[in-house]
């Protein structure tokens, strides 16, 4: 049985999670390249000199991350299309004549 056919919107949106974690990733790097480039104090050491920093760096890079995701986003939903679409209800009944019918 079929319902009467609606609009709808298709886009391909950008997965928000994914754009987080490589800003995170980016940031944790680009923290590692700026600690190494100036001397480290002696008292301190580098990894704890880069693990402070990271407290920077990596939100530094998730939101940058969600920025682009977001800019992303928003051009996809200018982009969308409207296409025409029919939603059909299947019951388990039918299903299970299909598989039964199927098998002989």
């Amino acid at each position: 049985m079929s319902e009467p056919e609606s609009t709808v919107k298709i886009r391909r949106a950008p997965k928000i999670g994914a754009f987080l974690a490589v800003g995170g990733l980016i940031g944790a790097l680009v923290t590692l390249v700026l600690t190494a480039q100036f001397p480290v104090d002696p008292n301190v050491g580098f990894i704890a000199l880069f693990g402070y920093f990271c407290l920077f760096g990596i939100p530094a890079g998730v939101l940058l991350g969600a920025l682009l995701a977001l800019l992303l986003d928003r051009i996809s939903r200018r982009r969308a299309r409207e296409v025409v679409a029919a939603r059909e209800s299947v019951g388990r009944e039918s299903i299970a004549d299909e598989s039964v019918a199927d098998a002989s």
